[in-house]
């Protein structure tokens, strides 16, 4: 018996989801550049040509995973949390925990945190890569900084440095995430000791 259109657009969907989850996560260990088709379909366990059925390029299936990347939630739960009514000093440690939380239970997460800290590599290389994802988190994060440093509970600095310096952190435990099998994961504590008094 055929399947039917609903069916057969169900599959399509699933395919296109499981060849643009498994992209993310392969984009973020390798890069762009150390990025093949070849290799990529290897990877998910497909043939190469499947991959053309869904994107025309490497390019086109970045720009998607990139687009993706920027619609995630994330951005949108910071910005919520900037904006409530509490001190700076518990909407870090809720932000903290939440990000904890998603290295641990989700690679995905772990995925776009490297693949969007390498964005801003490349484009500080030279590459024009939009990066609106890493900066609005990094924005909303010094909004939280500066509200803090006026309030006693972070240390001096520049916010966007600070900031930078607490993504940074985040990054290199997404790493561990994706890269090794057997590492110590730091707590939402030790996380927070990157700005707080």
């Amino acid at each position: 018996m055929p399947k039917s259109a609903e069916k057969c657009k169900e599959i399509r969907d699933d395919m296109r989801n499981r060849i643009l989850h498994e992209s993310m996560l392969y984009f973020a260990r390798n890069g762009f550049a150390g990025t093949k088709i070849s290799d990529l379909a290897r990877h998910i366990g497909i043939g190469q040509g499947t991959i053309y059925v869904y994107f025309d390029s490497k390019e086109d299936l970045f720009k998607e995973i990139h687009r993706m990347i920027n619609g995630e939630k994330d951005i949108a739960r910071v910005k919520v949390l900037a904006k409530l009514p509490i001190n700076a000093k518990q909407k870090i440690h809720m932000m903290s925990k939440e990000i904890m939380r998603q290295l641990e239970e989700n690679e995905s997460f772990a995925g776009i945190i490297a693949l969007n800290t390498q964005m801003v590599l490349e484009e500080a290389a030279g590459n024009t890569a939009d990066t609106a994802y890493q900066l609005e988190l990094y924005r909303y994060t010094a909004e939280i900084i500066e509200q803090g440093q006026r309030e006693g509970s972070v240390v001096e600095g520049t916010p966007m440095k600070l900031a930078d310096y607490y993504w940074g952190v985040v990054y290199l435990y997404s790493l561990k995430k994706l890269f090794t099998t057997r590492y110590e994961m730091i707590s939402a504590e030790d996380l927070e000791r990157t700005v707080l008094k």
